[in-house]
């Protein structure tokens, strides 16, 4: 339940950055800047999110056969936005597959070797990873010229 709870916070979170990249134009939401891991783009850190999702939450926990989402395959927020509502599907299957299981621990492959983690760490690396990509990508529309929004919980 809490875990549930807590991903909704994410989402809220992830809507007023979604709300606030609307207002960047296209060519800023494209814009790629070298200082800026992943691909330098707000586009591209976007996805650098799912698939990080994608890849932990959809393969490592649920073992689904995943393909990535690629970069250009998203070439605005509307694109993105539909994105992550996929990406909410993977996470509403792993809340369900493991409700009340979350102290439970699972095989995942990490630099082609097995380790063992708790389902509530695995949960918590993949949130914990969104909002520091969320940051950069504040951070980088601030490098455009753009005045950010207040995108944490408490707000």
């Amino acid at each position: 339940m809490y875990v549930q709870q807590q991903y909704e916070f994410v989402k809220s979170s992830r809507n007023v950055l979604f709300e606030y990249c609307k207002t960047l134009s296209g060519n800023d939401f494209l814009a790629e800047n070298s200082n800026f891991g992943r691909g330098g783009s707000v586009r591209n850190l976007l996805v650098h999110i799912g698939n990080t999702y994608e890849f932990w939450i959809g393969r490592e926990s649920l073992k689904k056969a995943i393909k990535f989402t690629e970069y250009e395959s998203v070439k605005n927020v509307s694109e993105a936005e539909a994105f992550f509502s996929a990406v909410d599907v993977l996470l509403e299957e792993f809340l369900t597959v493991y409700a009340e299981k979350y102290t439970i621990d699972i095989e995942i492959t990490l630099h082609g070797k097995i380790i063992v983690v708790s389902i509530l760490k695995l949960f918590t690396h993949v949130i914990t990873h969104e909002f520091h990509h969320k940051g950069q990508i504040l951070s980088l529309s601030r490098h455009l010229w753009y005045v950010p929004v207040d995108t944490d919980n408490i707000r």
